[in-house]
């Protein structure tokens, strides 16, 4: 700890040691991942007496006037609100939806400190959010995690809203996830999908039993997609030629661990996020888990870009151009009114790793899921089976073209983000003015927070909607698309800040989903009866990972042509 922070320390003790109303607060619990330091007990009260000092520069008329338009919640501590909640309620998003369901709610505040957190559970509420408020909620909250995520908010997706995050989102828009590069890219994309199968075929002929980890083959495929779409290259060090279809390296593993770490972390109801003065004491542990998070993709990232740069720079000299060979070319090669590279080596990194990051949670997890899901009823894999028999057949290998006449596929990933979503909330959206949702207050400043489990969960839209039907989203139309504009669920964010890479995105989950249905037959662990679909007590994802058995169905020689 910083001499200066053991100052700050110590000035607060000796502000408790002599105040006469001391409060007392619950004590913490052993607390989950993603926290997994214990607050000290004085730490709460080193919080109540910052909280204080706060309460007295920010005044009491005004506060006590907004709580009267402000969203139900739960009675806090003064000063303080509910921030104490925050450590003896862990993990804090199943919190938050017990006090949902307690107070029969579909919108909530709770106050960390000065900051109003709103929480919406409900798809009118949602679209008002996000469609009728759209502008008015299109920034990003500055908390520790994303600032060193974004390398000082230098990209598109955590940035607050203002000219940098207008630049980054142009360029994201327009340049890398254009419809154009989507197709140029297209023979990336095919060639990872004949290695996903290439590799489970191996697996179930090269191993003691054809035991399969769903997990792993999912989330590699992503991280092996990503990586040969940004940099050209499914390896960091190349493999020998012995082991090149092994799967993935030292490396890759650890860079895989370290995005899904990111996006466990980057909005987490850090304590410090709420009290900015208290950064640096790393209270709740999550400081050196970002720092640990940068370190890994620093040292994986920074020396390709690096020498990308190196290339594009002696290219200009000569005035020369190559073609785009992946997103990372297009990045480095963007130039400026004056000819001049249009992006800093600080910006190329933040879009880089928000870039990998966007892709690697949601399609790997969906398709963990719909597998458990359908695994457990053979009747529903029935039905996948025949639409991928009959619409493609077992002569060949499915590909993206086929995805528009595969509604039941379609609908079965619509189902596992409706059911089982990666994140329990949405990035918040911050207010950059006062305004009025669902007829309350919501001040300047609120964070408010979409509750994807309570839109896809809620019983008031959804008949029966703790079980997996797939059949509930062909009712309403012809062609099935994993988005959802009614916000009946989220699949992919909307509005000012909504996802630009759906079709990316889509095609991603579509190919990982068919590839795995088509090319083998999944059955359980001998000895199984069921798939136990357990949350995990500190996530939304499967308690275990999944492991099933896999048998090759179709001919030979299409696995051995790959």
């Amino acid at each position: 700890m910083s001499l200066e922070h053991q100052h700050k320390l110590a000035a607060l003790h000796k502000y408790i040691s002599t105040s006469s109303n001391t409060t007392t607060l619950m004590s913490s619990k052993t607390p989950l991942a993603p926290c997994h330091h214990v607050v000290p007990f004085t730490v709460v009260f080193t919080l109540l007496a910052l909280a204080f000092l706060l309460y007295r520069i920010k005044g009491t008329t005004a506060m006590k006037k907004e709580l009267r338009w402000l969203p139900p919640g739960p009675v806090g501590l003064p000063i303080i609100g509910s921030t104490h909640r925050l450590i003896s309620n862990k993990p804090v998003f199943r919190w938050i939806h017990r006090l949902l369901k307690e107070m029969n709610t579909n919108i909530m505040c709770l106050r960390f400190g000065t900051v109003h957190v709103i929480v919406v559970s409900c798809p009118e509420i949602a679209r008002e959010v996000l469609r009728k408020n759209d502008a008015i909620f299109a920034s990003r909250p500055i908390t520790s995690a994303s600032g060193s995520f974004s390398f000082g908010y230098k990209g598109s997706i955590l940035s607050p809203y203002g000219e940098q995050w207008k630049k980054m989102r142009r360029v994201l828009t327009s340049e890398i996830l254009s419809t154009a590069l989507e197709r140029r890219f297209h023979g990336r994309r095919a060639e990872e999908a004949d290695h996903l199968v290439r590799f489970v075929y191996n697996r179930c002929n090269t191993a003691a039993n054809s035991n399969v980890d769903v997990r792993h083959v999912a989330q590699h495929f992503c991280g092996n997609m990503i990586r040969r779409l940004m940099f050209s290259k499914r390896y960091f060090v190349e493999p020998s030629v012995a082991s090149a279809g092994a799967g993935p390296g030292p490396d890759e593993v650890e860079h895989v661990n370290a995005l899904f770490t990111l996006l466990n972390y980057v909005y987490s109801f850090c304590i410090s996020d709420y009290f900015p003065v208290l950064r640096g004491l790393d209270l709740d542990g999550h400081e050196k888990v970002a720092h640990g998070v940068m370190a890994v993709l620093n040292r994986l990232h920074d020396p390709i870009i690096e020498e990308r740069l190196h290339e594009w720079s002696t290219l200009r000299k000569h005035g020369e151009k190559r073609e785009m060979r992946d997103f990372l070319d297009v990045l480095v090669s963007l130039e400026d009114s004056e000819g001049q590279p249009l992006l800093s080596f600080e910006e190329i990194k933040a879009q880089t790793a928000e870039i990998m990051f966007a892709i690697i949670d949601n399609p790997s997890n969906a398709v963990e899921w719909a597998l458990a899901e359908m695994v457990n009823k053979p009747e529903v894999m029935e039905k996948a089976m025949h639409e991928l028999n009959t619409v493609v057949g077992k002569g060949r290998l499915v590909q993206e073209s086929d995805i528009p006449h595969l509604n039941y596929l379609k609908a079965c990933i619509r189902e596992a983000f409706r059911l089982h979503p990666y994140h329990s909330f949405n990035p918040p959206h911050v207010a950059m003015k006062d305004t009025t949702v669902a007829g309350y207050m919501i001040p300047k400043d609120s964070h408010v927070i979409i509750s994807r489990v309570g839109l896809g969960r809620n019983p008031n839209i959804w008949i029966d909607p703790l079980e997996f039907q797939p059949e509930r989203h062909l009712m309403s139309c012809s062609n099935v698309v994993l988005t959802e504009p009614d916000l009946r669920f989220m699949s992919f964010s909307t509005g000012r800040r909504g996802c630009p890479g759906v079709s990316l995105g889509s095609s991603v989950t579509m190919m990982l989903f068919a590839r795995l249905l088509q090319g083998f037959s999944w059955t359980k662990l001998p000895g199984v009866q069921t798939i136990e679909l357990k949350e995990s007590i500190t996530s939304l994802a499967l308690a275990e990972p999944l492991i099933l058995q896999a048998e090759p169905r179709l001919p030979v020689h299409l696995y051995e042509s790959m």
